[in-house]
């Protein structure tokens, strides 16, 4: 049997029906519409005013056959209505907020770009402080459903029925090497040129492929040039190399953006390198209305939007 309301916690909401009221006759200055509003007979609606009136004592509305207006007392009680409503309605809200709140433990794979990445990262963790972050940085093509991450960002078309996806910021490829690099060799000065250079190549993680370059009219193959080179599975890696002088490497603008502008790498072949790739962001569908997922979303794609060029930000 579940226990009865005690008679205080009775008048209480009796009390909050009745100021329900009030507000309702006031705002209608009519019985008959307050109550069609609150679902009551107009009845029912006087009633319960002169429930309120015996109450106190005081009369809070002027009533004809053709009007109803606030008495002075009315209009001052109706002041304090409208703040006690208000701060009912404040405090709802704010807990429907705290729960509805994203929270809880958010999967995330990324690419190797920490330094792109990472200030976004911060940012994210500072407005969803109590989204408890866990990235994989890598190149690795991640089984989101199967693996059990909640978002990632990769690049190229999805190709998974089990994803929803959404576009982010494009970037291009740039073949870049160090100064110091051409101190012995000669600038290359069209595509065919690469054959006679040291070459530093991407090879894909999830496939084992070399990653073409996007030089000439289309993207084109790539092999170690007559002078050798180094392949590697992680661009960071590679950047780090070229960085050392020991070649030429094709890698995203954002990654080297600082790079290329304090002037430890230069770019080359610009006319010759052709396209952009398209970021985007993949999750599994069946967590769509996850919160913590849906502010990932909403995040990244407000600060990295469709049609802008991916590049770092500057502190």
């Amino acid at each position: 049997m579940s226990p009865q309301p005690t008679s205080t916690a009775l008048r209480r909401s009796q009390s909050l029906s009745a100021i329900e009221v009030v507000l309702q006759v006031a705002e209608t200055l009519s019985f008959v519409e307050a109550g069609r509003r609150l679902g009551l007979s107009a009845s029912a609606v006087g009633k319960s005013i002169r429930t309120l009136e015996e109450r106190f004592g005081v009369r809070l509305f002027y009533r004809t056959t053709r009007q109803v207006s606030l008495t002075e007392d009315g209009a001052r009680f109706l002041v304090r209505c409208e703040r006690i409503l208000a701060e009912l309605e404040g405090a709802e809200l704010e807990l429907s907020r705290r729960h509805a709140a994203p929270r809880g433990r958010l999967r995330v794979a990324l690419p190797t770009a920490s330094a792109f990445f990472s200030p976004l990262l911060a940012d994210f963790a500072r407005e969803y402080p109590e989204i408890a972050l866990d990235v994989e940085l890598g190149d690795r093509l991640v089984d989101l459903v199967h693996e059990g991450f909640d978002v990632a960002i990769r690049t190229g078309e999805p190709d998974d029925s089990r994803l929803s996806s959404r576009k982010l910021a494009s970037f291009r490829h740039v073949i870049v090497a160090a100064p110091t690099y051409f101190d012995s060799n000669p600038i290359p000065k069209n595509p065919s040129d690469l054959g006679t250079h040291r070459l530093l190549l991407y090879k894909k993680p999830h496939t084992g492929k070399i990653e073409p370059w996007p030089v000439g009219s289309m993207t084109t193959s790539i092999g170690l040039g007559a002078r050798g080179g180094i392949i590697a599975n992680n661009i960071d890696a590679l950047v780090r190399m070229a960085l050392a002088g020991q070649g030429l490497c094709s890698v995203p603008d954002y990654f080297v953006h600082r790079e290329l502008e304090d002037g430890r790498l230069v770019r080359v072949l610009k006319s010759s390198t052709r396209g952009t790739t398209t970021f985007r962001l993949l999750w599994p569908t069946k967590a769509q209305q996850a919160p913590k997922v849906r502010a990932f979303v909403d995040f990244f794609a407000a600060r990295l939007p469709p049609g802008r060029s991916a590049e770092p930000r500057h502190e």
